[in-house]
Protein backbone atom coordinates (compact mmCIF):
# COMPACT_ATOMS: atom_id res chain seq x y z
CA UNK A 1 0.00 0.00 0.00
CA UNK A 2 1.62 3.34 -1.04
CA UNK A 3 1.98 6.01 1.66
CA UNK A 4 0.10 9.32 1.60
CA UNK A 5 2.92 11.26 -0.06
CA UNK A 6 3.38 8.73 -2.84
CA UNK A 7 -0.34 8.72 -3.53
CA UNK A 8 -0.50 12.51 -3.57
CA UNK A 9 2.51 12.93 -5.85
CA UNK A 10 1.04 10.34 -8.22
CA UNK A 11 -2.13 12.41 -8.38
CA UNK A 12 -0.28 15.68 -8.92
CA UNK A 13 1.80 14.09 -11.65
CA UNK A 14 -1.22 13.04 -13.70
CA UNK A 15 -1.29 14.72 -17.07
CA UNK A 16 -3.40 17.79 -17.66
CA UNK A 17 -5.09 16.01 -20.55
CA UNK A 18 -6.22 13.17 -18.32
CA UNK A 19 -7.50 15.50 -15.63
CA UNK A 20 -9.30 17.67 -18.15
CA UNK A 21 -11.88 14.96 -18.58
CA UNK A 22 -12.23 14.09 -14.94
CA UNK A 23 -11.34 16.85 -12.50
CA UNK A 24 -12.00 20.26 -13.97
CA UNK A 25 -13.96 22.53 -11.69
CA UNK A 26 -17.22 23.78 -13.10
CA UNK A 27 -17.99 27.53 -12.85
CA UNK A 28 -20.76 26.69 -10.40
CA UNK A 29 -18.17 25.07 -8.12
CA UNK A 30 -15.75 28.00 -8.22
CA UNK A 31 -17.11 29.86 -5.19
CA UNK A 32 -16.94 26.73 -3.07
CA UNK A 33 -13.36 26.14 -4.13
CA UNK A 34 -12.44 29.75 -3.42
CA UNK A 35 -13.96 29.60 0.05
CA UNK A 36 -12.13 26.37 0.77
CA UNK A 37 -8.79 27.72 -0.50
CA UNK A 38 -8.99 30.70 1.85
CA UNK A 39 -8.81 28.33 4.84
CA UNK A 40 -5.78 26.38 6.06
CA UNK A 41 -5.90 22.88 4.64
CA UNK A 42 -6.10 19.75 6.72
CA UNK A 43 -2.80 18.00 7.35
CA UNK A 44 -3.68 15.09 5.07
CA UNK A 45 -4.27 17.51 2.17
CA UNK A 46 -1.27 19.78 2.66
CA UNK A 47 1.54 19.93 0.12
CA UNK A 48 5.26 19.94 0.86
CA UNK A 49 6.76 23.29 -0.17
CA UNK A 50 10.40 24.23 -0.74
CA UNK A 51 11.65 27.79 -1.22
CA UNK A 52 14.75 29.10 -3.00
CA UNK A 53 16.09 32.58 -2.27
CA UNK A 54 14.95 33.89 1.09
CA UNK A 55 15.63 37.59 1.09
CA UNK A 56 12.56 39.83 1.31
CA UNK A 57 10.38 38.72 -1.61
CA UNK A 58 11.24 35.06 -1.16
CA UNK A 59 10.07 35.28 2.42
CA UNK A 60 6.87 37.11 1.40
CA UNK A 61 5.76 34.45 -1.07
CA UNK A 62 6.75 31.64 1.30
CA UNK A 63 4.61 33.17 4.02
CA UNK A 64 1.60 33.41 1.66
CA UNK A 65 2.09 29.79 0.57
CA UNK A 66 1.90 28.51 4.15
CA UNK A 67 -1.88 28.59 3.94
CA UNK A 68 -1.74 25.74 1.45
CA UNK A 69 1.15 23.59 2.57
CA UNK A 70 4.08 22.97 4.88
CA UNK A 71 7.46 24.62 4.38
CA UNK A 72 9.79 21.64 4.52
CA UNK A 73 12.98 22.99 2.90
CA UNK A 74 14.76 26.28 2.28
CA UNK A 75 17.75 27.06 0.05
CA UNK A 76 19.87 30.21 -0.01
CA UNK A 77 23.54 30.85 -0.78
CA UNK A 78 23.79 33.16 2.26
CA UNK A 79 23.96 31.14 5.49
CA UNK A 80 22.72 34.07 7.55
CA UNK A 81 19.67 34.45 5.32
CA UNK A 82 18.76 30.76 5.25
CA UNK A 83 19.17 30.35 9.00
CA UNK A 84 17.05 33.41 9.70
CA UNK A 85 14.43 32.12 7.27
CA UNK A 86 14.35 28.73 8.95
CA UNK A 87 13.77 30.41 12.30
CA UNK A 88 10.96 32.49 10.77
CA UNK A 89 9.16 29.38 9.55
CA UNK A 90 9.12 27.41 12.76
CA UNK A 91 12.71 26.11 12.80
CA UNK A 92 11.56 22.90 11.12
CA UNK A 93 12.53 23.25 7.42
CA UNK A 94 15.75 21.61 6.34
CA UNK A 95 18.18 24.19 4.95
CA UNK A 96 20.44 23.94 1.89
CA UNK A 97 23.17 26.09 0.40
CA UNK A 98 22.71 24.63 -3.09
CA UNK A 99 19.10 24.37 -4.28
CA UNK A 100 19.98 21.50 -6.61
CA UNK A 101 20.53 19.22 -3.62
CA UNK A 102 17.15 20.25 -2.26
CA UNK A 103 15.39 19.35 -5.53
CA UNK A 104 16.59 15.77 -5.14
CA UNK A 105 14.03 15.29 -2.36
CA UNK A 106 11.16 13.28 -3.79
CA UNK A 107 8.70 14.35 -1.11
CA UNK A 108 8.67 18.00 -2.27
CA UNK A 109 5.54 18.92 -4.27
CA UNK A 110 5.96 22.66 -4.84
CA UNK A 111 8.95 24.97 -5.32
CA UNK A 112 8.89 28.74 -4.80
CA UNK A 113 11.66 30.82 -6.42
CA UNK A 114 12.58 34.20 -4.96
CA UNK A 115 16.22 34.31 -6.11
CA UNK A 116 17.76 37.13 -8.22
CA UNK A 117 16.66 37.53 -11.83
CA UNK A 118 19.63 35.83 -13.50
CA UNK A 119 18.74 32.58 -11.70
CA UNK A 120 15.01 32.42 -12.44
CA UNK A 121 15.07 30.44 -15.68
CA UNK A 122 17.57 27.80 -14.63
CA UNK A 123 15.94 27.22 -11.25
CA UNK A 124 12.50 26.92 -12.84
CA UNK A 125 13.76 24.45 -15.46
CA UNK A 126 15.56 22.37 -12.83
CA UNK A 127 12.47 22.31 -10.60
CA UNK A 128 10.15 21.31 -13.46
CA UNK A 129 12.52 18.54 -14.52
CA UNK A 130 12.52 17.36 -10.92
CA UNK A 131 8.73 17.00 -11.16
CA UNK A 132 7.72 20.01 -9.06
CA UNK A 133 5.03 22.63 -9.61
CA UNK A 134 6.64 26.07 -9.49
CA UNK A 135 5.90 29.64 -8.41
CA UNK A 136 8.68 31.84 -9.82
CA UNK A 137 9.26 35.51 -9.12
CA UNK A 138 9.31 38.05 -11.93
CA UNK A 139 10.87 38.88 -14.33
CA UNK A 140 10.69 35.38 -15.71
CA UNK A 141 13.89 35.59 -17.74
CA UNK A 142 17.22 37.38 -18.13
CA UNK A 143 17.14 37.05 -21.93
CA UNK A 144 14.59 36.38 -24.65
CA UNK A 145 16.16 33.07 -25.64
CA UNK A 146 15.79 31.81 -22.05
CA UNK A 147 12.04 32.15 -22.50
CA UNK A 148 12.16 29.92 -25.57
CA UNK A 149 13.98 27.23 -23.57
CA UNK A 150 11.42 27.56 -20.78
CA UNK A 151 8.53 27.23 -23.22
CA UNK A 152 10.02 24.05 -24.62
CA UNK A 153 10.83 22.52 -21.23
CA UNK A 154 7.61 23.40 -19.41
CA UNK A 155 5.52 22.66 -22.49
CA UNK A 156 6.79 19.09 -22.55
CA UNK A 157 5.96 18.61 -18.87
CA UNK A 158 2.69 18.44 -16.99
CA UNK A 159 3.84 20.95 -14.36
CA UNK A 160 1.87 24.00 -13.21
CA UNK A 161 3.82 27.29 -13.29
CA UNK A 162 2.79 30.63 -11.82
CA UNK A 163 4.94 33.76 -12.29
CA UNK A 164 4.90 36.36 -9.53
CA UNK A 165 3.35 39.21 -11.52
CA UNK A 166 0.81 39.65 -8.75
CA UNK A 167 -0.73 42.81 -10.27
CA UNK A 168 -2.81 40.41 -12.37
CA UNK A 169 -4.49 39.42 -9.10
CA UNK A 170 -4.91 43.02 -7.88
CA UNK A 171 -8.52 44.13 -8.35
CA UNK A 172 -7.55 47.60 -9.60
CA UNK A 173 -5.28 46.38 -12.39
CA UNK A 174 -7.65 43.57 -13.26
CA UNK A 175 -10.55 46.04 -13.55
CA UNK A 176 -8.53 48.32 -15.82
CA UNK A 177 -7.71 45.43 -18.16
CA UNK A 178 -11.33 44.31 -18.28
CA UNK A 179 -12.54 47.83 -19.07
CA UNK A 180 -10.10 48.11 -21.95
CA UNK A 181 -10.81 44.63 -23.29
CA UNK A 182 -14.57 45.27 -23.16
CA UNK A 183 -14.21 48.45 -25.19
CA UNK A 184 -15.10 50.97 -22.49
CA UNK A 185 -12.41 53.33 -23.86
CA UNK A 186 -13.40 52.70 -27.45
CA UNK A 187 -10.57 51.58 -29.72
CA UNK A 188 -7.35 51.54 -27.70
CA UNK A 189 -4.79 53.93 -29.19
CA UNK A 190 -1.96 54.47 -26.75
CA UNK A 191 -0.67 53.20 -23.39
CA UNK A 192 1.96 54.89 -21.23
CA UNK A 193 3.83 52.95 -18.54
CA UNK A 194 5.82 55.09 -16.12
CA UNK A 195 8.41 53.78 -13.67
CA UNK A 196 10.84 55.45 -11.32
CA UNK A 197 14.37 56.22 -12.44
CA UNK A 198 17.19 53.75 -12.05
CA UNK A 199 19.52 54.66 -9.18
CA UNK A 200 23.10 55.67 -9.85
CA UNK A 201 26.09 54.52 -7.81
CA UNK A 202 29.77 53.72 -7.84
CA UNK A 203 32.56 53.19 -8.15
CA UNK A 204 32.20 50.61 -5.37
CA UNK A 205 35.08 48.89 -3.61
CA UNK A 206 35.81 45.21 -3.85
CA UNK A 207 35.86 43.29 -0.59
CA UNK A 208 36.68 39.84 0.78
CA UNK A 209 33.83 37.38 0.30
CA UNK A 210 32.06 36.88 3.66
CA UNK A 211 32.52 33.38 5.06
CA UNK A 212 28.74 32.91 5.22
CA UNK A 213 28.19 33.78 1.54
CA UNK A 214 28.81 31.55 -1.50
CA UNK A 215 29.71 34.22 -4.05
CA UNK A 216 30.55 31.74 -6.80
CA UNK A 217 27.15 30.08 -6.56
CA UNK A 218 25.36 33.43 -6.30
CA UNK A 219 26.93 34.60 -9.59
CA UNK A 220 25.60 31.55 -11.43
CA UNK A 221 25.57 32.08 -15.20
CA UNK A 222 26.96 35.64 -14.90
CA UNK A 223 30.64 36.49 -15.38
CA UNK A 224 32.96 35.62 -12.49
CA UNK A 225 34.09 38.95 -11.01
CA UNK A 226 35.58 40.11 -7.69
CA UNK A 227 33.07 40.43 -4.88
CA UNK A 228 31.44 43.85 -4.44
CA UNK A 229 28.73 43.91 -1.76
CA UNK A 230 26.53 46.19 -3.90
CA UNK A 231 26.33 43.53 -6.62
CA UNK A 232 24.33 41.17 -4.43
CA UNK A 233 21.11 41.11 -2.45
CA UNK A 234 18.63 43.91 -3.28
CA UNK A 235 20.98 46.08 -5.36
CA UNK A 236 21.70 43.36 -7.93
CA UNK A 237 18.86 45.00 -9.91
CA UNK A 238 21.06 47.88 -11.02
CA UNK A 239 23.68 45.69 -12.71
CA UNK A 240 23.07 44.60 -16.29
CA UNK A 241 24.89 41.32 -15.63
CA UNK A 242 22.07 40.14 -13.36
CA UNK A 243 18.97 42.13 -14.30
CA UNK A 244 17.58 44.93 -16.46
CA UNK A 245 17.02 47.81 -14.08
CA UNK A 246 13.58 49.36 -13.68
CA UNK A 247 12.66 48.25 -17.21
CA UNK A 248 12.48 44.64 -16.03
CA UNK A 249 11.96 45.27 -12.31
CA UNK A 250 8.83 47.42 -12.68
CA UNK A 251 8.25 46.77 -16.35
CA UNK A 252 7.62 43.10 -15.58
CA UNK A 253 4.57 44.41 -13.67
CA UNK A 254 3.35 47.47 -15.59
CA UNK A 255 4.27 46.38 -19.12
CA UNK A 256 2.68 43.02 -18.36
CA UNK A 257 -0.62 44.69 -17.43
CA UNK A 258 -0.41 46.98 -20.48
CA UNK A 259 0.26 44.07 -22.82
CA UNK A 260 -2.54 42.05 -21.20
CA UNK A 261 -4.91 44.87 -22.15
CA UNK A 262 -3.38 45.55 -25.58
CA UNK A 263 -3.79 41.86 -26.46
CA UNK A 264 -1.13 41.94 -29.18
CA UNK A 265 2.65 41.60 -29.59
CA UNK A 266 5.38 44.17 -30.40
CA UNK A 267 6.72 44.69 -33.92
CA UNK A 268 8.74 47.93 -33.60
CA UNK A 269 10.87 49.20 -30.72
CA UNK A 270 12.64 52.53 -30.35
CA UNK A 271 14.48 53.01 -27.07
CA UNK A 272 16.76 55.80 -25.91
CA UNK A 273 18.91 56.06 -22.81
CA UNK A 274 22.20 57.15 -21.32
CA UNK A 275 24.36 54.16 -20.44
CA UNK A 276 26.64 54.75 -17.44
CA UNK A 277 30.34 54.02 -17.78
CA UNK A 278 31.42 53.85 -14.14
CA UNK A 279 34.00 51.23 -13.30
CA UNK A 280 32.59 48.92 -10.61
CA UNK A 281 29.37 50.93 -10.61
CA UNK A 282 25.71 50.50 -11.48
CA UNK A 283 25.41 50.13 -15.26
CA UNK A 284 21.71 49.95 -16.15
CA UNK A 285 20.17 52.69 -18.31
CA UNK A 286 19.73 56.26 -17.11
CA UNK A 287 17.12 58.75 -18.42
CA UNK A 288 15.48 56.00 -20.43
CA UNK A 289 12.37 55.89 -22.59
CA UNK A 290 10.97 53.60 -25.25
CA UNK A 291 8.22 53.63 -27.85
CA UNK A 292 6.86 50.21 -28.75
CA UNK A 293 4.42 49.61 -31.58
CA UNK A 294 2.18 46.54 -31.59
CA UNK A 295 0.88 44.46 -34.45
CA UNK A 296 -2.66 45.76 -33.84
CA UNK A 297 -1.56 49.40 -34.11
CA UNK A 298 -1.46 50.30 -30.39
CA UNK A 299 1.52 52.34 -29.23
CA UNK A 300 3.13 51.72 -25.83
CA UNK A 301 5.40 54.37 -24.33
CA UNK A 302 7.69 53.59 -21.40
CA UNK A 303 9.13 56.47 -19.38
CA UNK A 304 11.19 56.85 -16.21
CA UNK A 305 9.64 60.15 -15.10
CA UNK A 306 6.10 61.21 -14.34
CA UNK A 307 3.32 59.67 -12.27
CA UNK A 308 4.17 56.01 -11.75
CA UNK A 309 1.48 53.78 -13.19
CA UNK A 310 -0.31 52.99 -16.47
CA UNK A 311 -2.33 55.43 -18.58
CA UNK A 312 -4.67 53.95 -21.19
CA UNK A 313 -5.93 56.24 -23.97
CA UNK A 314 -8.71 55.24 -26.34
CA UNK A 315 -10.96 56.84 -28.91
CA UNK A 316 -13.57 57.50 -26.20
CA UNK A 317 -11.53 58.44 -23.16
CA UNK A 318 -8.63 57.80 -20.79
CA UNK A 319 -8.04 55.74 -17.66
CA UNK A 320 -5.16 55.63 -15.17
CA UNK A 321 -4.24 52.82 -12.80
CA UNK A 322 -1.45 52.27 -10.29
CA UNK A 323 -1.00 50.56 -6.94
CA UNK A 324 -3.08 53.21 -5.20
CA UNK A 325 -6.01 53.91 -7.50
CA UNK A 326 -7.87 53.36 -10.74
CA UNK A 327 -9.64 56.37 -12.22
CA UNK A 328 -11.29 57.68 -15.36
CA UNK A 329 -14.72 57.99 -16.95
CA UNK A 330 -15.06 54.20 -17.54
CA UNK A 331 -14.58 53.68 -13.79
CA UNK A 332 -17.01 56.47 -12.90
CA UNK A 333 -19.76 54.92 -15.02
CA UNK A 334 -19.51 51.43 -13.53
CA UNK A 335 -22.43 52.02 -11.15
CA UNK A 336 -24.79 52.69 -14.04
CA UNK A 337 -23.05 50.40 -16.50
CA UNK A 338 -21.50 47.44 -14.62
CA UNK A 339 -19.22 44.90 -16.22
CA UNK A 340 -20.91 41.64 -17.33
CA UNK A 341 -18.26 39.57 -15.61
CA UNK A 342 -20.05 36.27 -15.84
CA UNK A 343 -19.83 36.57 -19.62
CA UNK A 344 -16.24 37.77 -19.70
CA UNK A 345 -13.22 35.91 -18.38
CA UNK A 346 -9.71 36.70 -19.52
CA UNK A 347 -8.74 33.20 -18.50
CA UNK A 348 -10.80 30.07 -18.21
CA UNK A 349 -10.13 29.78 -14.49
CA UNK A 350 -8.97 32.84 -12.58
CA UNK A 351 -9.56 34.91 -9.45
CA UNK A 352 -13.00 36.37 -10.15
CA UNK A 353 -14.64 34.28 -7.45
CA UNK A 354 -12.18 35.42 -4.78
CA UNK A 355 -12.65 38.48 -2.56
CA UNK A 356 -11.31 41.57 -4.32
CA UNK A 357 -7.85 42.46 -3.02
CA UNK A 358 -5.59 45.40 -3.83
CA UNK A 359 -2.04 46.22 -2.81
CA UNK A 360 0.99 43.98 -2.92
CA UNK A 361 0.63 41.83 0.19
CA UNK A 362 -3.12 41.34 -0.18
CA UNK A 363 -3.02 40.72 -3.95
CA UNK A 364 -0.36 38.04 -3.47
CA UNK A 365 -2.89 36.15 -1.32
CA UNK A 366 -5.10 35.81 -4.40
CA UNK A 367 -2.14 35.20 -6.70
CA UNK A 368 -0.84 32.38 -4.53
CA UNK A 369 -4.37 31.05 -4.13
CA UNK A 370 -4.76 30.91 -7.91
CA UNK A 371 -1.51 28.94 -8.13
CA UNK A 372 -2.63 26.33 -5.63
CA UNK A 373 -6.12 26.16 -7.17
CA UNK A 374 -4.44 25.37 -10.49
CA UNK A 375 -2.26 22.73 -8.85
CA UNK A 376 -5.47 21.03 -7.77
CA UNK A 377 -7.26 21.43 -11.12
CA UNK A 378 -4.16 21.22 -13.39
CA UNK A 379 -5.35 24.32 -15.22
CA UNK A 380 -3.36 27.28 -16.55
CA UNK A 381 -2.50 29.95 -14.00
CA UNK A 382 -3.41 33.62 -14.34
CA UNK A 383 0.31 34.50 -14.84
CA UNK A 384 1.12 31.60 -17.11
CA UNK A 385 4.55 30.98 -18.59
CA UNK A 386 3.78 32.03 -22.17
CA UNK A 387 2.26 35.40 -21.28
CA UNK A 388 5.11 36.12 -18.88
CA UNK A 389 7.76 35.14 -21.42
CA UNK A 390 6.14 37.58 -23.83
CA UNK A 391 5.90 40.36 -21.22
CA UNK A 392 9.52 39.89 -20.15
CA UNK A 393 10.54 39.80 -23.81
CA UNK A 394 9.02 43.24 -24.38
CA UNK A 395 11.08 44.59 -21.49
CA UNK A 396 14.21 42.99 -22.97
CA UNK A 397 13.40 44.40 -26.42
CA UNK A 398 13.31 47.91 -24.99
CA UNK A 399 16.61 47.41 -23.16
CA UNK A 400 18.27 46.01 -26.29
CA UNK A 401 17.15 49.00 -28.36
CA UNK A 402 18.51 51.32 -25.67
CA UNK A 403 21.86 49.56 -25.61
CA UNK A 404 22.16 49.61 -29.39
CA UNK A 405 20.93 53.20 -29.57
CA UNK A 406 18.63 52.67 -32.55
CA UNK A 407 15.13 51.50 -33.57
CA UNK A 408 14.54 47.79 -34.13
CA UNK A 409 12.00 45.70 -36.05
CA UNK A 410 10.78 42.53 -34.36
CA UNK A 411 9.13 39.41 -35.74
CA UNK A 412 6.94 38.18 -32.84
CA UNK A 413 6.19 34.86 -34.52
CA UNK A 414 9.80 33.84 -35.14
CA UNK A 415 11.02 35.83 -32.11
CA UNK A 416 13.96 37.37 -33.94
CA UNK A 417 14.92 40.87 -35.08
CA UNK A 418 14.21 41.45 -38.76
CA UNK A 419 17.34 41.57 -40.93
CA UNK A 420 19.51 42.64 -37.99
CA UNK A 421 22.31 40.22 -37.16
CA UNK A 422 23.81 42.54 -34.55
CA UNK A 423 20.56 42.89 -32.61
CA UNK A 424 20.01 39.13 -32.71
CA UNK A 425 23.26 38.61 -30.80
CA UNK A 426 21.49 40.25 -27.82
CA UNK A 427 18.82 37.52 -27.65
CA UNK A 428 21.11 35.52 -25.38
CA UNK A 429 24.20 36.03 -23.24
CA UNK A 430 27.31 34.01 -22.68
CA UNK A 431 26.78 31.71 -19.69
CA UNK A 432 29.40 30.36 -17.31
CA UNK A 433 30.09 26.69 -17.64
CA UNK A 434 28.02 24.62 -15.26
CA UNK A 435 25.24 27.22 -15.02
CA UNK A 436 23.84 27.12 -18.55
CA UNK A 437 20.10 27.53 -19.15
CA UNK A 438 19.40 24.66 -21.52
Amino acid sequence: MPNRRTTRRTFLGSSAATLAGASLIRPSDASALSAASEKPRAKVERLAIASIGMRYQGTVITDKARLFGDIVAIADVDRHVREQARASFGSTPKIFQDYREMLDREDIDVVLIGAPDHWHSKMLIDAVRAGKDVYCEKPLTLTIDEGKVLRNTVGKSDRVVQVGTWQRSDSRFRLAVELVRQGRLGKLKKVTCTTNKNPTGGPFKTAPVPSHFNWDLWQGQAPDVPFIPERSHYTFRWWYEYAGGKMTDWGAHHIDIAQWAINSLPVEIDGTATLPNIENGYNVAQDFSATIKYANGVELKVADKGRVGILFEGAQGRMFVNRGSVSGVPVDTLKSHPLPREEFKIYDFDNLERPERAGKLDAIINHMGNFFDCIESRRQTISDLESQHRSASTCHLANISMRLGRPLNWDPEREVFVNDAEANTFLKREQRKGFEVA
